[in-house]
């Protein structure tokens, strides 16, 4: 099995290892490190140890999913504070701006740690995350808002979780189980048909461009997570911010002066939460949760980002939420628990 999908052996993540949390916690290395030669051998040096499996899965498991399920939390809010942002500014200062302000606490993490630039063999996944989460979701998602309710956008997102697993099974390798994938297919389609139903959604331009955004997103997530292994999740997203603001500085420069900009409260509150929350702070926590539970995993928490999705849309832009939303969520956490407990 590849070491950056736990999602069919949760068991790999009970051993610590330098790829997967030294990063993320420094004092792991050097305990190991300060440890003489005649200090006993323990689980994890003695091959064949019971507890060498069992040592630890607890704490860093729920602290993964914690961590993914804040970032799932903070995606939640993304359509929402973009279709604020749309009521002042266009769709494409709008993407460019919310990269530009979301690189400056990035950037400045990165001076401030004195963070050294990423090894050449990881420029390229960077690139990858650069490409789908900081460029091509955020101006996909934006210009298919314009003529689309959040509502309706969200029943492209329940199919992220399982554009996400496959894309990580076909990057790693990985083989989830029969189980893990029925559970996937019945949450995803539970989500969509809940937001189809809602929202009366047709297949039009807009769907096309969410679609394109699903794909591009997945391969930044997959990618995301698995650098996350090999440095800390912030690191991750603030590395591809700065790779891409050449593009995203020029972007925005060209975007003020041809798009109309009148902006109000709310769509500078949403620009913001876009750069701060879904861009930077939303990422930091998502690809740390997967560096610790797994890609295909922690996909799956995102079977409850579409009906998070609605209900910001009721509490910030009046949408009508349906009677049958309780129901729906019902069933989707149980298909999130059955994929959390599924051993492949």
């Amino acid at each position: 099995m590849k070491d950056n999908d736990s999602a069919i052996a949760p068991a790999g993540i009970a051993v610590s290892t330098p790829d997967a949390h030294t990063a993320g916690d420094p004092g792991t290395a050097k305990t190991a490190a300060a440890k003489g030669p005649g200090t006993p051998k323990t689980a994890a040096t003695a091959p064949g140890t019971p507890k060498a499996v069992t040592t630890a899965p607890g704490p860093h498991v729920g602290r993964g999913m914690l961590l993914a399920a804040l970032g799932v939390a903070a995606f939640s809010l993304t359509f929402p504070a973009t279709a604020w942002g749309l009521e002042g500014m266009g769709p494409w200062t709008v993407v460019m701006l919310r990269s530009v302000l979301a690189t400056v606490p990035a950037g400045a993490a990165l001076l401030a740690m004195r963070v050294r630039p990423p090894e050449r063999r990881h420029w390229a996944g960077i690139a990858v995350v650069a490409g789908g989460v900081v460029l091509g979701f955020p101006l996909l998602t934006t210009l298919a808002l314009e003529t689309s309710t959040t509502s309706h956008a969200a029943v492209v997102v329940g199919l992220l979780p399982l554009t996400t697993a496959a894309c990580s099974a076909v990057r790693t390798g990985a083989r989830p189980s029969r189980t893990f994938w029925i559970a996937s297919l019945v949450g995803a389609v539970v989500v969509i048909g809940f937001a189809v139903q809602q929202s009366g959604g047709v297949p039009n331009r807009s769907d096309l461009l969410l679609f394109a955004a699903l794909l591009v997103c997945a391969a930044g997530y997959t990618e995301g997570g698995r650098l996350a292994r090999h440095m800390p999740g912030w690191q991750v997203i603030g590395w591809a911010l700065v790779l891409a603001l050449p593009v995203t500085v020029a972007g925005a420069a060209l975007a003020l002066s041809a798009e109309p900009l009148e902006p109000t409260a709310r769509s500078v509150a949403g620009v913001l939460w876009l750069a701060v929350g879904s861009q930077f702070l939303g990422m930091v926590a998502w690809y740390r949760g997967m560096a610790v539970i797994g890609i295909s995993r922690a996909s799956q928490l995102q079977l409850a980002q579409p009906l998070l999705t609605l209900l910001w849309s009721v509490l910030l832009l009046g949408e009508h939420l349906p009677p049958a939303a309780p129901a729906a969520a019902l069933a989707v956490l149980v298909c999130i628990a059955v994929t959390q407990r599924t051993r492949g």
